[in-house]
């Protein structure tokens, strides 16, 4: 009996063990693909974060509309971690230890992503296309990490030297946050600096969260800085900014990616005019843009009654990057077949400007080039061309 029983026994495994659905990858069902992204949605990036959701779930019901994914359907979870790195902690285990999503998109803010990479990796669960442009979204090299942007680090390396000779500025300063995030900005300004053989005149920093900035900026204004690195977002750049004007105080202001938004001149108004900042896509005002552009705004606005922004560009292509390498994947998706697919995955220069970027199992880091703006009448306008980190030594 005992034999007959296990006979049995190993036959219902053996069936079990045949469906392809038998060792289930997380978050891949038959019909859907559960993708799970933390946004900042309660705090000072707020205004990013609903943005890049916002792109996000248009990307998700255009491929949805289109049949999904090898016959499966996109589901979009988005949490909320207020900027603070202790709720990226608590959003990304409900993500992946209860929701169980298959990939984390597209992950706001560099301190919360470090929290919150362990959590994934655990689960084996890959970190793509952070909106952060911090080296450690790439590095050290782990095959579960993708990065999408030119980092912090390089852009300032490479736009501040440029900068600095245009102007002829004998003084640089910076006003930092004081976290990893302002850190990457500090140190690649430094990096740029160096080639010239120049050092920062005065250097100050604020905690994150902070609101004002008096006491940063009468510190570089009595330094005389001739050009100011800002390692800032939104309302602190506006903050600083404001504050500077205010007092007089009117050196060349230099921010990274993280300050190229919308929001800047649409909030801080006439006093934001002048600001450098260094960006890759570029903001999609629509009565410049071209008939594709304005297409996609359209459908954009009817879904989200407001204009698309620079943040709103990149959740919509962090998804769609997502989506070609998932379908090259094939039917059998799995976070190794993903990678399989995302290792050898071209993404072309596209509408909205992006430089072409390319991964493989070494590389991943799609694009080193960023490229330099200004806001100008009240808006951004791109003041230069593509420079890629590794043509600047």
């Amino acid at each position: 009996m005992k034999i007959k029983l296990s006979a049995a026994s190993a036959v219902v495994l053996a069936l079990a063990l045949a469906s392809p659905w038998a060792m289930a990858q997380q978050g891949v069902s038959k019909d859907e693909i559960l993708l799970g992204s933390i946004q900042d949605l309660s705090g000072p990036l707020a205004g990013f974060g609903k943005q890049a959701r916002s792109g996000m779930q248009l990307a998700v019901a255009e491929i949805n509309e289109q049949g999904g994914i090898n016959g499966r359907k996109l589901k979009l979870l988005v949490e909320d971690h207020g900027y603070d790195p202790k709720k990226a902690v608590l959003s990304a285990q409900k993500l992946v230890n209860q929701d169980k999503i298959f990939i984390m998109v597209g992950h706001i803010g560099t301190a919360q992503n470090l929290a919150a990479m362990p959590v994934q990796f655990e689960k084996n669960i890959v970190n793509f296309f952070p909106i952060t442009a911090a080296r450690e979204m790439y590095e050290p090299l782990d095959r579960l990490k993708y990065s999408f942007a030119a980092t912090y680090f390089d852009q300032m390396r490479i736009a501040l030297p440029s900068l600095v000779k245009e102007k002829g500025a004998k003084k640089v300063c910076t006003l930092y946050q004081d976290d990893d995030f302002g850190l990457e900005v500090l140190r690649g300004a430094e990096a740029g600096l160096k080639t010239l053989d120049m050092e920062f005149a005065e250097r100050t920093s604020y905690k994150r969260g902070a609101t004002d900035f008096s006491s940063q900026i009468s510190k570089l204004q009595s330094s005389a800085c001739e050009v100011v690195v800002l390692g800032t977002i939104i309302r602190e750049t506006i903050g600083a900014i404001g504050t500077a004007r205010k007092l007089g105080f009117n050196p060349v202001f230099l921010g990274s990616s993280a300050s190229y938004t919308d929001l800047i001149h649409k909030i801080g108004g006439k006093a934001m005019d002048g600001l450098y900042a260094t960006m890759t896509v570029q903001n999609p005002y629509t009565d410049e843009a071209s008939q594709p552009i304005r297409f996609w705004a359209n459908k954009y606005k009817t879904m989200f009654n407001e204009d698309p922004t620079v943040f709103s560009v990149y959740g919509y292509n962090i998804v769609n990057s997502f989506a070609l390498a998932a379908g090259k994947a094939g039917k059998n998706l799995t976070t190794d077949t993903f990678i399989k697919a995302m290792d050898s995955t071209t993404l072309e220069p596209d509408m909205f400007g992006s430089a072409k970027a390319t991964f493989s199992a070494t590389k991943r880091l799609g694009s080193d080039a960023s490229r330099l703006s200004q806001i100008q009448d009240g808006k951004w306008k791109v003041v230069s061309g593509y420079v890629s980190a590794a043509a600047v030594k």
